[in-house]
């Protein structure tokens, strides 16, 4: 155990400073800072400017490469959320914009930021990471992205640390009260959803010091729509024409099978789409055609309830000590049901009589662009959804000045959190129809029709079909306490020392439950057999007929009839399916079944020291450090296809952390800084459970899928070097240039494997299969990501006086990766590798803001781009190339507000005013693109919002 040699070292070295800051109590009264340290103190702006230029005054007055946001005051970031606030950071790529908020987040491509809190590690129940959108940007005073980490920095995360920063109480000079209250209109939901914050602050002259105490309470709700339209899966087709002796008929589908080796499916490219491709079928080499399985439309209707609070207490009781107690609570509630329409468009039967005419090819290819379907199937699925989070962060902190020079704080954490959720869902099945459909009907869009498309709504055409209940609960704790302490020196090479420790135990838990049926179907009077029931007849809730999907701007079906859990009373829809699954739980008879307990002891210690130097009569700033990091891991892993028989692990781990940060101010206004430092990516806790996870064969592929971790992963890896040069060439304007590059050792990536695993623990019905293509992660992957940042901020100072206050800020970001990724056969064999980007980098992104903040009036216009991307692989389970690309994304966003007096503000916001859609395609290599290959079209929410704000103090 590496913690015992660990704790002792720390208690020396914080011996070794306590001693010199006695030591040095009489040293000589501090040197004047060099120009471009104390400059920052002539920048006195207000409003939009002030949140702009605070943010370049962070980035030049910190060690590290930081970008950042700061709220120009309380309550004011024009965002719903953190994460929609930090799309205009430089380097930041947010991506998954669905239910009308930004989700995803990357710094430089790498989509694992450390989520911190005030400095604190925080997390989502079974988590390593935090949900940022949970945190409203309401509460935020900061926000900083670091790029690069120094020691006494937290070592996870290779895309680099994201901090949010709350206000305390001591930050106000008095009673403090403001508030914020905003109505935002969703176009696609036609809702409108309130937000809405309020802050109280005061501090007081007491015997004992000064005491400050702060509640800062938000909440926001959201009704959205999220509307999907896709062309399925590419398969192969016998042409209309079969080769003699293959056994097949005009335009037949060609199935893999779980044995049959007619073809493989989920090659990394797909099948080849020449015309005239040949499959090896029954001996006999047949031409096929490449078309798609299905067409489908998920017309989705969601709401979430976002409350959270802080309350800080502070006492300092003199001008050497602060101590503050804080409690910081987050929440969230979400419900969605998801109105699903599928169709089959594989059907080879009842063809048109000239087959040969029921079919369009793209000109030069073998795949099918549009066609005719006699009598295909179909399904709709009502699927009804819950979320509920509830997050505690409680927090005592103590920080001293020691003598002149000196500092200590300390840290003592302990985190809460629970996640539940609930899925239940009943598919309606109706009779064959024919099918008129071109998979790209313009733009990546399908379009098709049906004959007699009434059928669509009429609930007494739709039988009731397969039951779907299922349920997690995850939880997760830590108590963490830090102590880190300094020493400064004025003159001299050494100017200060720093060293500290965290321990860190953690406990995260996660349990499933999850259980299911066969079509429903009632005694027929008088016989022993049985007969569907319709959707009429249905005696549980109502139907559900939603309309106006996609708006017009596709042409498909608007309407369709489906089972809507949300009217149900979930256990008597139990005891109507105890009818065909004797076996079903009720309510007060269901139990979580454990999928893993995990321990985790986590300690750091770090030393670190700056320096300074002349060069030419200019100074340059030294950092180096390092982080010493061990971690022992108890695990128990439970295997839901052996009754949740127990496993235990044990595992360990020691790594040094090295870092070097140097600055060389050119001038006063220009400087370069270089950085060397080495991070970890953990593996997920999930990530790490070897038992199985098994879906059916929901779309009737002839095997399900499935996943598994890996009990075996390590840490990823990575070596990172950046380069900056920075001109601040104006008050409140600078222009820069990173180049970075991160070299990264054991990236986990995906492994699928075919496997017949019987008798298992799925529901026997028409989805039950024992063959699975079985997704696992490995540490099979070394790759390197390098780039190029540039930014500007500039507000002139030379412009009349109508347009004084107007001013820019954009950045652009170049990125380039690359990764080895194995190629594996179907038994799991890595038999070679291939070249690939990394899932989630653009080549290019930037962002631009024209700022404009005079008297009364204050607005930004922020438009951001990114390049298409791998966003990620699929399940290797068709004939398309594995490649899930991500078409470019873009945002037009405006922000205004208007100060009716120094105390109140009216405020505006429209959010996508172009009305961008999200759309995906296949592709991998050079085989793929979004016209023959296209896949999805999400349509993005455009949200407009009006507001009132307010600040008394």
């Amino acid at each position: 155990m590496a913690f015992k040699p660990v704790t002792l070292a720390s208690a020396s070295i914080f011996a070794l400073m306590l001693s010199g800051a006695a030591h040095a109590q009489d040293a000589a009264t501090a040197a004047p800072q060099v120009a471009a340290e104390d400059d920052a103190a002539d920048i006195v702006v207000t409003g939009v400017r002030a949140s702009i230029v605070g943010a370049l005054n962070v980035r030049k007055q910190s060690t590290q490469i930081v970008d950042s946001i700061v709220s120009e005051d309380v309550g004011k970031l024009p965002d719903n959320n953190v994460v929609e606030a930090l799309q205009r950071v430089t380097g930041i790529q947010v991506t998954d914009r669905a239910g009308g908020e930004t989700a995803g987040i990357t710094i430089r491509g790498l989509t694992d930021p450390l989520t911190t809190l005030n400095g604190r590690n925080i997390f989502t129940a079974a988590g390593t990471s935090f949900a940022l959108q949970d945190i409203s940007a309401n509460l935020v005073k900061q926000i900083d992205v670091y790029k690069t980490r120094s020691a006494d920095q937290l070592e996870t995360g290779l895309a680099g640390q994201i901090d949010v920063q709350t206000r305390r109480p001591l930050d106000f000079d008095g009673f403090t009260i403001s508030g914020l209250a905003r109505g935002v209109y969703s176009e696609l939901a036609d809702k409108y959803n309130p937000n809405v914050s309020m802050l109280v602050s005061n501090r007081w002259e007491t015997g004992i010091g000064d005491i400050g105490f702060l509640v800062n309470a938000s909440y926001t709700k959201a009704q959205y729509r999220n509307q999907n339209l896709q062309a399925g899966a590419m398969v192969p087709f016998a042409t209309e024409n079969p080769t003699a002796g293959s056994g097949l008929t005009p335009l037949q589908r060609i199935f893999p099978g779980a044995t049959n080796e007619n073809w493989t499916p989920g090659l990394d490219a797909g099948l080849p789409t020449a015309p005239g491709s040949t499959l090896n079928i029954n001996g006999v080499e047949t031409p096929y055609y490449l078309s798609r399985d299905a067409v489908i439309a998920s017309d989705l209707y969601g709401k979430r309830e976002r409350p959270s609070i802080n309350a800080a207490l502070q006492w300092a009781p003199n001008d050497s000590s602060v101590y503050t107690a804080e409690v910081f609570y987050t929440g969230f509630r979400g419900e969605t049901f998801n109105s699903l329409h599928f169709s089959f468009a594989d059907w080879w039967g009842d063809l048109p009589a000239d087959v040969g005419n029921s079919f369009e090819l793209y000109e030069g290819t073998n795949i099918i662009k549009s066609r005719q379907l006699g009598s295909v199937a179909g399904f709709n699925s009502g699927d009804m959804a819950t979320n509920k989070t509830d997050s505690y962060v409680y927090a005592l902190n103590a920080k001293w000045d020691v003598g002149g020079n000196g500092k200590i704080s300390a840290d003592i954490a302990y985190q809460d959190s629970k996640n539940e959720t609930s899925f239940f869902a009943i598919r309606t099945d109706r009779g064959p129809l024919d099918l008129n459909v071109d998979f790209n009907g313009g733009g990546g869009l399908p379009a098709y029709s049906f004959a007699n498309q009434e059928v669509l709504t009429d609930a007494s055409k739709w039988t009731v079909g397969n039951l779907f209940d299922s349920g997690t609960k995850t939880t997760g704790s830590a108590l963490t306490m830090m102590l880190d302490g300094e020493y400064k020196w004025d003159e001299g090479f050494l100017r200060r020392i720093k060293a500290g420790f965290r321990y860190d135990n953690r406990n995260a838990d996660s349990y499933v439950r999850d259980q299911g049926a066969g079509a429903l179907t009632a005694a027929i009077p008088g016989s022993d057999l049985r007969r569907p029931v319709t959707l009429a007849e249905l005696s549980a809730g109502n139907p559900f007929t939603n309309s106006g999907f996609f708006d017009g701007r596709a042409n498909v079906p608007t309407s369709w009839v489906l089972a809507d859990p949300r009217s149900m009373d979930k256990d008597a829809v139990r005891q109507l399916y105890r009818a065909v699954a004797p076996g079903l739980l009720l309510s007060d008879e269901m139990s979580f079944g454990h999928v893993f307990g995990i321990n985790e002891s986590n300690l750091a210690a770090y030393i670190l020291a700056d320096g300074e130097l002349e060069i030419f009569g200019r100074p340059l700033q030294l950092q180096g450090g390092v982080r010493f990091v061990a971690i022992d891991t108890l695990y128990d892993y439970f295997d839901r296809g052996n009754g949740f028989a127990r496993t235990t692990v044990s595992t360990g781990s020691e790594k040094f952390l090295p870092s070097f940060t140097a600055r060389y101010n050119i001038t006063d206004n220009l400087r370069i800084r270089f950085n060397y430092g080495e991070t970890l990516r953990r593996p997920a806790f999930g990530d790490l459970n070897p038992n199985l996870s098994l879906t059916g064969d929901l779309s009737r592929i002839g095997f399900g899928s499935g996943s598994a971790g890996n009990a075996n992963l390590r840490a990823t890896h990575s070596k990172n070097m950046d380069l900056a040069i920075e001109w601040y060439f104006e008050r409140n304007s600078a222009i820069y240039a990173t180049a970075f590059q991160r070299k990264i050792n054991g990236l986990v990536v995906p492994l699928t494997v075919r496997e017949f695993i019987p008798n298992n623990y799925l529901p026997r019905n028409e989805t039950y299969t024992e063959y699975f293509n079985i997704t696992r992660p490995e540490n099979a992957s070394n790759g390197t990501l390098k780039g190029l940042e540039l930014g500007l901020t500039y507000f002139p100072s030379y412009l009349p006086s109508f347009l004084d206050g107007l001013g820019f800020t954009g950045s652009a970001t170049i990125l380039d990766s690359e990764q080895t990724i194995p190629v594996v056969n179907n038994e799991g064999e890595i038999t070679g590798t291939t070249k690939s980007a990394f899932f989630g980098v653009s080549k290019l992104s930037y962002n631009a803001t024209l700022a404009y903040d005079k008297g009364p009036v204050g607005a930004r216009l922020s438009y951001i781009w990114r390049k298409g991307f791998l966003n990620n692989n699929e399940g290797r389970s068709f004939a398309n190339p594995i490649g899930m690309w991500r078409a470019p994304e873009k945002s037009l966003d405006f922000q205004l507000t208007l100060n009716v007096n120094e105390d109140i503000g009216i405020t505006f916001d429209a959010v996508n005013i172009t009305k961008a859609k999200q759309q995906n395609y296949y592709k991998f290599g050079d085989v793929g693109n979004p016209t023959e290959f296209n896949s999805s079209t999400l349509l993005i929410d455009r949200t407009f919002a009006l507001g009132v704000r307010f600040k008394f103090d």
